[in-house]
């Protein structure tokens, strides 16, 4: 069973998307601002990361330079689920290294399927084409 992180600070997303990942088989953790998140990823070793960008302490673009940072979880599939929305956030966050961005609202259906095509593509192998180089 894959383990997905959720991590918002607006508890309703997080409820939201937890249901509806957990619908699908997925184990889910969650984290309410980027501390948590950093911790939450040292202690559960999640196989992707669903991840806001306004959140307290520490912002989504933080968490993800540090993960990207650090070689043990510099390949760990974020992707990133916020109402950040111009083409200068967008451009921000594939720059940063994340996998998927997707912005708010947002359908649950539509990041299921940004799940499952990431983690279809690790398992076929092609993790260099998952992840937009810019």
């Amino acid at each position: 069973m894959k383990k997905i992180l959720v991590v918002d600070d607006e508890r309703h997303i997080v409820r939201l998307i937890q249901v509806n990942l957990e619908r699908q088989g997925y184990q889910v953790v969650t984290a309410h601002d980027g501390k948590e998140a950093l911790e939450k990823v040292a202690s559960e070793k999640p196989d992707l990361v669903v991840l806001d960008v306004m959140m307290p302490y520490m912002d989504g673009f933080e968490v993800l330079r540090h993960l990207r940072r650090d070689p043990e979880t510099a390949e760990l599939p974020v992707i990133m689920l916020t109402a950040k929305a111009q083409d200068m956030d967008v451009f921000r966050g594939y720059q940063e290294g994340v996998d998927m961005y997707l912005t708010k609202p947002f359908n649950p259906q539509e990041l299921l399927a940004f799940v499952r095509r990431i983690f279809r593509a690790r398992e076929t192998g092609e993790d260099g084409e998952s992840r937009y180089q810019l």
